[in-house]
């Protein structure tokens, strides 16, 4: 029986796909005797990243690594300082060989520092580059029946961060009516600006101005500056960040019974979040007193927690509490907000 040409041709197209695969692929061996199979995507941080076609992506500490060889080329810098583009290969005295254009170096495994490909950036140059982070929030609610009632609100958050210092600019706004009559409306947009000159000590300067009809005020504005310190310091996992700084207050209200507030004060603020691995944890207080009389005084209080639903899509859900010692004719002192928000997060 005899096997047609393209028969033949078709089985030596699978062979040699599959045996162009082999040549691509990359292997590990581990102390503990294991064999695995895949694509190394980077070295950072004492670990190796494998892509798999069996288990997804797989992370295996460097310490646990007796070999390791790589088919494609990428650029590989030592624990030392040295800067080497080439392939990985095991030596023959135990270590770990770089091949590259120029000849060979031999190394241990645990003097991998990091690796990147070739024609990329390298990642201590990228880590002193600023970079724009963005956000946009909605929130909408209503009700029919007995009683009509709307609100919505939302917001959007513009960061400039660099290793060092961070520039922020954001809005909120929120609006709620009942049976055809407003009873909210509150806007207000502000920077802030920090740059941490000297391990965990930085300097702050900022400024936020808006409305809020519910509480009589047509305008006001908290202009302010000063020094922070960072009692823990542990990106991106946790920060907490107290500040104590000057500033301005400026509250203009609606009611002529009410005495607008003019005055200097201090400004006090603690910020505070932590990363889990499936939620991020938001922490703010801030307390403005004045100078003129420190039983007038602003303290804003939010916290939430933030967790991922799908791609760049979060939902927040938190409360906050802006408290007023001395508000305007006939308006509490604390208005207490729970909130829920869909976030849009991107780079």
């Amino acid at each position: 029986m005899q096997t047609s040409p393209i028969k033949l041709l078709c089985v030596f197209a699978l062979l040699s796909s599959a045996g162009a695969g082999l040549l691509r692929a990359d292997f590990i061996e581990t102390k503990s005797g294991a064999h695995l199979v895949g694509t190394v995507n980077k070295i950072d941080a004492g670990a190796v990243t494998l892509a798999t076609d069996y288990a997804g992506t797989i992370t295996i500490k460097q310490s646990e690594i007796a070999k390791i060889e790589t088919s494609q080329p990428m650029v590989i810098r030592l624990s030392g300082g040295t800067t080497m583009a080439g392939t990985l290969a095991p030596s023959s005295d135990g270590k770990i060989a770089i091949n590259g254009q120029d000849g060979s170096i031999t190394t241990a495994v645990e003097k991998l520092k990091t690796t990147w490909a070739l024609g990329a950036t390298d990642p201590a140059v990228e880590a002193l580059e600023r970079k724009w982070k963005y956000q946009a929030d909605f929130a909408l609610a209503g009700k029919t029946g007995n009683n009509e009632d709307l609100s919505y609100g939302g917001g959007a958050k513009a960061v400039l961060a660099g290793p060092t210092d961070t520039l922020k600019f954001y809005t909120t706004f929120k609006y709620t009516s009942s049976n055809g009559l407003k009873s909210d409306d509150k806007f207000n947009a502000g920077l802030d600006y920090s740059d941490n000159f000297s391990g965990r000590t930085s300097w702050y300067v900022r400024d936020e101005g808006g409305y809020d009809q519910a509480k009589d005020i047509d305008f006001y504005n908290v202009a302010a500056t000063g020094l922070g310190y960072d009692f823990i310091q542990n990106k991106p996992v946790q920060l907490l960040t107290a500040r104590v700084g000057l500033a301005y207050r400026f509250e203009d209200y609606g009611s002529n019974t009410t005495e607008n507030v003019q005055s200097a004060g201090l400004d006090l603020g603690l910020a505070h979040f932590y990363k889990f691995e499936r939620a991020l944890l938001n922490n703010a207080i801030t307390f403005v007193p004045s100078f003129e009389d420190f039983s007038n005084y602003h303290l804003v209080h939010d916290s939430s927690v933030q967790m991922p639903l799908t791609g760049n899509w979060d939902l927040r859900i938190g409360v906050n509490n802006d408290y007023n010692s001395m508000p305007g004719f006939g308006i509490q002192k604390l208005d207490t907000t729970y909130y829920s928000k869909f976030v849009l997060s991107w780079e």
